[in-house]
């Protein structure tokens, strides 16, 4: 069986020798086209252009002053900025100051009051002691007392004078904190109920105020009325001054010295008015006015309200014309063709301006001693020609507007 096997073995065999054979062919490799890896020295691949990269434009001349004008707007809003956080918090220190002020002047005030119940109180005590010392019953029916012995009463009447004295004692020291919280107060306030003043920092012909009135000064009257506290005052100060070239003196309010001074129409029709001011400046707010008619050639200066100083036949007939400068703090030289270079530092203004209003009549006396108010609605009436707080005034040079 074996052997009748054994053939069938054989085939097998020789037929997966035969089919290994064969895979073998197949899966034989051919290496002869290797070109595809290889790059042959004749290519040469030309370049791919890149994109060029962005040109910037030069900036042109208006480019540039745009930029510029940018720039100054910009500097321009940070200092609006600046200034406006300033004055707030300026304001808000001042306004804490005024409050703290106000409240002691309120804790002063209920201290006086309760000194004063506490002095009436014991001038009613002593009162009562008195009484009843020099008509109690020891005194009509002859108690036998040591004649250096005194009464229950009188022994009392001793400590109740010292606390009667103590007492006094404390509401004159009252007093005086309170005049000086008061002076403080009033240094540091603006008079009439104003909130605003202008600042003359010092002299020089560079520092006034040039004023715009609404209607224009062909004058036969009028009345100019200011609160001023003037740091020093020389010979000549110029506070008010109104003129043009051919006569630059038409209206002058000023000081000299310790007096006060109005000329109209040149520096001939002079009105005088001495004691005023004080030479080295003032602490206190000053109300100065002065009023002046064509009619008689009736000038007059008021100050604190009250006339001061009069004088008949001052340009008498004339009329102001129109057309010239109105400044406060300067006055104009004459024969100067530019305004500025004519102004002279000598008789510029330093110190502090408020209140500053014109009409084209002479009021009355009792609208003069009103304006002169400092509290009350004295600020109120303002000027047909300038008006305090309504006309243009226009600070230069170191001048401007404080609270």
């Amino acid at each position: 069986m074996f052997l009748r096997r054994l053939p069938q073995a054989v085939c097998a065999l020789l037929a997966c020798v035969c089919l290994i054979l064969a895979y073998e062919d197949e899966m034989e490799v051919n290496y002869a086209d290797n070109y595809y890896n290889e790059i042959t020295e004749g290519e040469n691949p030309e370049p791919t252009p890149s994109q060029a990269p962005c040109i910037s434009r030069d900036l042109t001349r208006w480019d540039k002053l745009f930029s510029m004008m940018e720039s100054s707007q910009m500097r321009e809003n940070m200092l609006l900025q600046y200034a406006d956080d300033i004055t707030k918090v300026e304001m808000a220190s001042l306004r804490a100051e005024i409050l703290s002020s106000v409240w002691n002047l309120n804790q002063l005030e209920d201290k006086l009051q309760q000194l004063l119940a506490a002095a009436r109180t014991q001038t009613s005590r002593l009162t009562k002691l008195e009484t009843s010392c020099h008509s109690g019953p020891a005194a009509g029916m002859g108690l036998n007392t040591k004649p250096g012995s005194k009464l229950p009463e009188e022994q009392e009447v001793t400590p109740r004078e010292a606390a009667l004295d103590g007492v006094l004692a404390a509401m004159q020291r009252a007093r005086v904190e309170l005049e000086e919280v008061l002076r403080s107060s009033r240094q540091r306030l603006l008079p009439a109920g104003l909130e605003t003043a202008l600042l003359f920092p010092m002299r020089s012909r560079r520092i006034y105020t040039s004023v715009v009135p609404d209607a224009p000064l062909s004058l036969s009257s009028f009345t100019v009325c200011m609160w001023v506290k003037p740091t020093a005052v020389s010979n000549r100060t110029v506070l008010f001054s109104y003129g043009n070239r051919r006569n630059p003196y038409e209206i002058q309010l000023l000081l000299g010295h310790t007096s006060a001074h109005l000329t109209v129409g040149g520096e001939a029709h002079l009105v005088e008015a001495r004691g005023v001011v004080s030479p080295g400046g003032t602490s206190e707010w000053v109300h100065l006015c002065g009023a002046w008619s064509s009619e008689r050639g009736l000038a007059s200066l008021w100050a604190a309200g009250k006339k001061v100083a009069s004088s008949p036949g001052v340009a008498e007939g004339h009329v102001l014309p129109d057309g010239g400068s109105l400044q406060l703090g300067q006055e104009r030289a004459n024969g100067v063709a530019g305004f500025e270079g004519g102004l002279d530092p000598k008789v510029a203004f330093a110190g502090k301006m408020t209140g500053v209003n014109m009409w084209d009549r002479v009021l009355s006396e009792e609208e003069m001693s009103q304006l002169a108010l400092r509290e009350g609605p004295g600020a109120n009436p303002r000027g047909n020609v300038v008006a305090w707080g309504v006309t243009e005034m226009v600070p230069h040079g170191g001048a401007q507007f404080i609270n």
